[in-house]
Order: C-alpha cells, then sequence, then structure tokens
C-alpha cells in the first residue's frame, strides 16, 4: 500500500523535473540566440576611430614595382637553406647579405639606422625615433628556408623564382623572404622620401629560424637584453589572410595571432637482448614499441577546444557567418563539444582542437635474419594552450602504459603566453588599423599559430607578440607551406611592402585614441 501510495508523489516530481528541463532549454535558447546576433559588438573589437591618414603617400611607380619584385625574386634565388642544427647553407647566407646592402643602399647609409651582424649572418637594424620617450617596437623575419628538391614535384626548380600566371614560385615565397623583403623594401622607401619615424624600432632578421634560432634569435635577444632594451610589442611571421579556408564564412579573415601552440620531441625507445630470427620470443622490441605508438595514435590527447585563444578567434568571426552556423559559432559555451568533433576529422582543423600526436620516426633492426636488440621512435607534439609540457609527458605515460617503453623528453617548451587584443592593446590594434586600411572589407580576429617561430625567444623583452603577414592563402595554398610549389602572387607581394609602409607610420602615434569616440593626442 505504501508503494502505490507514493507513486503519485513520483509522478509529480517526475514532471517538476521535465518542466524544469524544458525551461531551462527555453531559457539557453533564448539566451543563444541574444548572443547570436550582439556578439558582433560584444566580441568584434570595433577599431578605435582613426582619422589620421598616412603621412607619407605609397604611391610606387611602374619602375619601383619593377625594381621591388626584381629584387624579391634575387632573393628567392639564394638557397639560403637550413638542413639541420649542423648543417647550413653559409655560403648562401653569405651572398644574401650581400644582396641586401646592394639593393637597400638608402637604409646601409642611413644616419637613422645603426645595423649589426648577430651570429655572423642575422641582422638587428636599430632605427632612431625622434621621441625616446615612445617604447620602441620590433619586426622580425627570418632569411633562410627549409629543403626544397626540383624531382619532389615542382612545376618549376625551386630556386628559380620564375613567375607563372601572376604568381612568383620558390622557396621562401611565403616562409619567409617575403616579409624580409618588404619590410626592408618599406624602409627603405620610406628613408627615400625623408621620412623621419616618431617611434623607434628595430628590425630582426633571424638566420637560423627553421632550425630553432639558437645562433640568431636568442643571440639577438641578449644583446638587446643587455642593453635595457624593453619592446612595445613584437611582429613575427605566423598567421596570414585566409580566403576560403574557414569554411562557411563570409568573406577573408586576417587572423593575427597572439600565442603559440607548445613543442615537444619525445623519445620512445625499448631495448632487449638480440637472438636469431630463428627462435623469436613472443613479443620483439619492434613489436613492443609498434603497440606504444599505436596507442598513442588511436588515443589521441584530450579534446580543449573552446579553452584557448581559439574561442575567441571564433567569436570575433562568428558574425561572419550565416545561420545555423552563426548560432553555433557564437556559443562555443554550449556547442564546443559538437564543433571539436566535427573539427578533429580534418588534420588542419584538428590541430585546434588538442595536442597533436605526431610519429616521425622509427628506427630498429640491423640485419633481416637478426632479432633487434634496440627500437626506438621519435614523436612530435604540438601542445594546445590550456596544456603543459608536464601534463603532456605524463599522458604520454599512461597511455602507453609499458614499463619496457622508456619516454624521454628531448625538447620541448609550454605554450607560449597569450598577448592581449583588448581594445587598448596598442600593438594588436595598430596591426588591426593596418590590415583595415589595406583590405577594409577583411574581418580581423585574434588567432593561434600551431608552429612556432622566432618570436618565442623574445618574451622577456616584450608580453605583447603578434604572428601575422598579410599573405593570402586560398584553398590549397596551406600545403605550399614547407611544401611543394610554394608561391606568392605579385601582386601580394607589393601589397606585404605597403603593408608594411603603413604600418611604420601608424606605429607613431602615442597612444591609441579611445575607442568609439573623436581621436585625440594623435
Amino acid at each position: 500500500m505504501t508503494g502505490h501510495s507514493s507513486l503519485p508523489g513520483i509522478i509529480r516530481f517526475l514532471k517538476l523535473v521535465a518542466l524544469g528541463l524544458f525551461l531551462t532549454l527555453i531559457v539557453l535558447f533564448l539566451v543563444a540566440t541574444a548572443r547570436t546576433f550582439t556578439l558582433e559588438v560584444n566580441a568584434g573589437l570595433q577599431l578605435a576611430h582613426w582619422e589620421k591618414a598616412a603621412v607619407i603617400s605609397a604611391d610606387l611607380t611602374s619602375e619601383q614595382r619593377d625594381d621591388l619584385l626584381t629584387h624579391f625574386k634575387e632573393a628567392i634565388r639564394i638557397p639560403t637553406v637550413s638542413f639541420s642544427a649542423s648543417h647550413q647553407n653559409t655560403s648562401a647566407l653569405q651572398e644574401f647579405n650581400h644582396l641586401l646592402k646592394r639593393v637597400f643602399p638608402t637604409i646601409f647609409s642611413s644616419s637613422l639606422v645603426k645595423h649589426e651582424l648577430v651570429g655572423n649572418y642575422s641582422h638587428l637594424f636599430t632605427v632612431s625615433g625622434t621621441d625616446p620617450k615612445l617604447v620602441p617596437y620590433m619586426l622580425l623575419a627570418h632569411t633562410d628556408v627549409v629543403p626544397a628538391n626540383e624531382t619532389d614535384g615542382w612545376e618549376v626548380p625551386p630556386f628559380s623564382a620564375e613567375e607563372l600566371n601572376g604568381f612568383i614560385y620558390g622557396r621562401g615565397t611565403i616562409d619567409n623572404k617575403q616579409s624580409v623583403m618588404a619590410i626592408l623594401q618599406a624602409l627603405e622607401y620610406l628613408l627615400e622620401r625623408g621620412y623621419v619615424p616618431r617611434r623607434g624600432f628595430y628590425i630582426g632578421l633571424g638566420h637560423d629560424e627553421e632550425i630553432n634560432g639558437y645562433a640568431g634569435a636568442v643571440n639577438t635577444v641578449k644583446l638587446l637584453k643587455d642593453r635595457g632594451v624593453k619592446l612595445q610589442f613584437l611582429v613575427d611571421e605566423g598567421l596570414a589572410v585566409l580566403d576560403g579556408i574557414i569554411s562557411g564564412l563570409d568573406g577573408p579573415a586576417a587572423l593575427i595571432g597572439v600565442s603559440e601552440k607548445g613543442h615537444a620531441t619525445v623519445k620512445l625507445s625499448v631495448s632487449m637482448k638480440p637472438g636469431h630470427s630463428s627462435m623469436p620470443a613472443r613479443q620483439s622490441s619492434i613489436g613492443i614499441l609498434a603497440a606504444a605508438v599505436t596507442r598513442l595514435e588511436n588515443y589521441p590527447m584530450p579534446r580543449l577546444f573552446g579553452s584557448g585563444p581559439e574561442k575567441s578567434m571564433f567569436e570575433h568571426l562568428a558574425h561572419k557567418f550565416g545561420l545555423p552556423l552563426r548560432f553555433i559559432v557564437s556559443n562555443l559555451w554550449l556547442f564546443s563539444p559538437l564543433i571539436s568533433r566535427v573539427m578533429e576529422r580534418k588534420p588542419e582543423l584538428n590541430a585546434f582542437v588538442r595536442t597533436t600526436t605526431a610519429v616521425t620516426m622509427f628506427n630498429a633492426g640491423v640485419k633481416v635474419n637478426v632479432l633487434p636488440s634496440h627500437a626506438e621512435a621519435f614523436v612530435n607534439l604540438r601542445i594546445h594552450s590550456a596544456q603543459t609540457l608536464q601534463e603532456v609527458l605524463d599522458l604520454i605515460d599512461s597511455t602507453i602504459a609499458d614499463d619496457r617503453v622508456k619516454v624521454e623528453l628531448i625538447n620541448g617548451f609550454d605554450p607560449l603566453p597569450i598577448s592581449s587584443f583588448s581594445e587598448q592593446s596598442f600593438g594588436f590594434q595598430v596591426i588591426k588599423k593596418t590590415v583595415l586600411d589595406m583590405f577594409p572589407k577583411v574581418t580581423v580576429a585574434p588567432g593561434i599559430c600551431v608552429g612556432n617561430t622566432d618570436s618565442r625567444h623574445y618574451t622577456s623583452l616584450t608580453k605583447d607578440i603578434y604572428r601575422f603577414a598579410p599573405t593570402w592563402f586560398k584553398p590549397g595554398d596551406i600545403q605550399r607551406f614547407h611544401g611543394i610549389n610554394e608561391r606568392i602572387s605579385s601582386k601580394n607581394y607589393e601589397e606585404l611592402v605597403l603593408f608594411y609602409f603603413r604600418l611604420i607610420q601608424n606605429c607613431d602615434i602615442k597612444r591609441l585614441p579611445p575607442s568609439h569616440t573623436s581621436q585625440h593626442d594623435l
């Protein structure tokens, strides 16, 4: 009787729970809908009211256009290849040094510019400003490139700088000689026109970025630290203008990298007694190691989408998506698990979701009839901003879960600090203004670099490091990065020159104008 009498109470309770859930869903839907149509205001970082035009016109003559392309092609033809930490084409680096002095004579003769070689092949330019109270900034790029072989499938020789259908092909066209030459070309033009900067700045050109920058960037930082230099902000390579890359986005997006993923190279090894292949043990060193590698690939690092700068990136772009994508992207607090499951299906998007795991080398065996005593594999990981290096190492140990496999950290570092990108962030807003000066219809958003740059060595000089160059990437172009048929359009290279031409002048304000109000103190 007691059980029957309590049944109506249970039913009433379940009805109340159902009603509560229904009302909760209604509230969530209303909140999500409101956020969908207001996020542009909340997260768009509306650009402060900049009314002042560039001090010096950037108009170029046809002869200047021909010359800047000629100089750029000359730079591409010099094979400044970094093969490994112990093997660089130093004769090419020396040739590149001579090229810079020849094609940028005003820079090297100007009383405003001090030039120094660092580590024999890296360059440090100090450009004096008229107002010593203004904290200087720095522009970074690197002169070395990764190897390239014509037999890999290049349409033209990789160091030929041949021009096809308006594109200049060659190793270094998008990584990173386009920035090297554009920065110096812009400064050359400004100096030729009598420009004297108000805010001093530095230009750093590393020669070994592709092999971690220990001779170039590290020594440049040491030199600046010894001089007590502090930087307002720093701009290096990294992200770009993506056009047609992000599915569903209306128009191109300029992503300014505000951080980089961390990095780890881990060595896995198994050692056993050698033996004859006719009497194999139940498991070999290769089999044990292969099983460990398989577990790492079958059980990837946890999904962390929405826990790092990628959340702000999508929120800033949300208003450029059509419905229903706009509804989903505007409400990552609700839909992050769904979005991450979709994104992880594509390698280029999976990099935003988690710490990625890539087995890059596997070595074992000396003879077909000998059981190898030793097997080793190398795993490269790019660490999500919401994780630490130690957390990743602990997850590797727990995933492999085999004491016979030795896990050894070869090198690594935590994700880089996240630079400010608010309306009060001088560096971010100056870059954003310059982008919009050049490309008014582009949407600007903060982003995360999945690779690493020389800028990671500069964290002791500034807290605001931005990774961006206005190189345009359309579908298929990202695969050219470190790949075959690397190229840039001649028009885009000219745009890079004009971008830095404007950026240097835009940096000459004392402070940002107040947001959404009239400008002051420009």
